[in-house]
């Protein structure tokens, strides 16, 4: 059986089945010398079904990303959890349009850019590990934040957030300053349950500040339209969350 799994897992996609396989043959050799048959039967599945959700916990699904460069697809598989639109006190420093996405440990952990994109900056933060289904974590947990740019009109600054949980312990983040991603291309991970956020102009127009290069006269303007809503059940790489729409269309 192939099980695609994930770069990004090691050392714990090795390390872990490993240590439950060792402790299953423990039990198999020694268990029934020392507790009855139908407990160490039990203790055997249990332990075969946490081998499998690491596994699966790991696994590195292939997908085949829209090429519609409109779109702004999800950067993490999940639950959007929150859709607001939030002034200045963000981290784009204007009008921004944020979309939260809780991950539970039983989503695809990996992480994606949401469009053609430049890495131009990324900050992490130390923090605390509150329950990532709280917006408030975002403010509080430990988090990574990569300010990227559209390589595709409009030249847009976003901003993907990838934020740890109660469980989370490990953000992985395998891009740098200066790198170029393809929409949908795998940058990283959040190990064991956490939280995604990406942040988006809430105006796009011909000066906008927020834009890579502020010379644009004579270029398209325009609007962006969210496609998702709260509850949204998302893929990362697949699932369009918002749409740039030419003004006029």
């Amino acid at each position: 059986m192939n099980i695609p799994l994930t770069k990004y897992g090691w050392p714990q996609v090795v390390v872990f089945p490993v240590i439950i396989l060792t402790i299953m043959v423990v039990i198999a050799l020694a268990g029934t010398n020392l507790l009855q048959i139908p407990f160490v039967i039990v203790l055997e599945i249990i332990l075969a079904l946490v081998l499998i959700w690491v596994l699966a916990f790991f696994r590195d699904p292939s997908r085949k990303c829209p090429l519609d460069e409109n779109l702004l697809l999800s950067p993490a598989d999940g639950k959007v959890t929150d859709i607001e639109t939030i002034e200045e006190n963000n981290p784009l420093g204007i009008p921004a349009i944020k979309i939260g996405i809780f991950l539970s440990i039983f989503n695809v952990h990996i992480n994606r850019a949401p469009s053609n994109v430049k890495i131009k900056k990324i900050t992490y933060k130390e923090g605390l590990y509150k329950n990532a289904l709280d917006p408030e974590s975002s403010k509080v947990n430990e988090s990574n934040e990569l300010l990227m740019v559209r390589t595709s009109s409009p030249t847009d600054k976003l901003i993907v957030k990838q934020i740890s949980g109660a469980i989370a312990r490990r953000i992985v983040c395998k891009t740098g300053p200066g790198d170029e991603l393809k929409a949908g291309e795998k940058f990283g991970m959040i190990k064991f349950g956490s939280r995604t956020e990406l942040y988006v102009p809430a105006h796009i127009n011909n000066n906008n500040k927020n834009t890579e290069n502020n010379n644009n006269i004579g270029r398209d303007v325009f609007q962006i339209k969210c496609l998702a809503k709260k509850g949204d059940k998302v893929k990362a790489g697949l699932t369009p969350l918002l749409r740039y729409e030419k003004c006029g269309d």
